[in-house]
């Protein structure tokens, strides 16, 4: 290799260095501002091909059970774990060697981070973008942030996103006023909520909204206490 080739190759190497840098560093500062402030939009919101509705509330204004259904349906481990359930994704690799689609494992975390970020698919890259972005969201945000960022992007619907959306939407009311069944019914929406109506359950679904008060039941009441107060 030339002199002439080894410089471009180190000028480019470096180039791409500072720009990876800086971008992080842009990053950071977006992940710490939004600490603190409601998302404006995200990227889910921005790809959606309907019209977008949502509304954002503090997780303080909720009902205990209406996260505690998100974490009984989505994501049980969500107070123990760094934002990355690696247990789970040893899993979902094994099913994936095994010929299944690449799917589950994802916490509450890397849905977040995805939601807010991130593009729909089910790609290594993304996975490790997402995954990547879930752990510098437990560093900068905490648990309690995620959760009540979450709960106000996720999708409940056709260009519904957010629980106060989903619940004027389904039931005509705030979801401060939502009851232990109606929070179970909005969290098995997941993760096919463009096809699926809370008020129009399939057998599956009822069986799945009763899996979802089970798990509440045996999570307990007071279960996200220590990461919300």
């Amino acid at each position: 290799m030339s002199q002439h080739q080894r410089s471009w190759l180190g000028w480019t190497g470096l180039v791409i260095w500072r720009f990876l840098l800086c971008f992080c560093l842009i990053l950071m500062i977006l992940l710490s501002v939004l600490r603190f402030i409601p998302p404006p939009t995200s990227a889910f919101m921005l790809q959606s091909p309907y019209p977008v509705t949502q509304y954002w509330i503090d997780i303080a204004e909720l009902p205990a059970h209406v996260p505690l259904a998100m974490v009984a349906s989505e994501d049980q481990r969500f107070p123990q774990h760094w934002g990355v359930d690696f247990a789970a994704i040893s899993q979902a690799l094994q099913q994936f060697d095994n010929g299944g689609g690449l799917r589950g494992a994802s916490t509450l975390s890397q849905q977040t981070a995805k939601n807010l970020l991130l593009w729909p698919g089910q790609s290594f890259l993304r996975k490790g973008i997402e995954a990547g972005l879930a752990l510098s969201l437990e560093v900068i945000w905490g648990k309690k942030r995620i959760l009540e960022v979450y709960l106000n992007l996720a999708e409940f619907g056709q260009g519904i996103y957010g629980v106060e959306a989903a619940s004027q939407h389904y039931f005509a009311k705030s979801a401060r006023y939502l009851t232990v069944n109606e929070a179970a019914r909005l969290a098995v929406l997941l993760p096919s909520p463009r096809s699926r109506d809370p008020r129009q359950l399939t057998p599956y679904l009822r069986q799945r909204v009763a899996w979802v008060e089970r798990q509440m039941r045996q999570l307990g009441s007071s279960y996200l206490n220590p990461i919300l107060h």
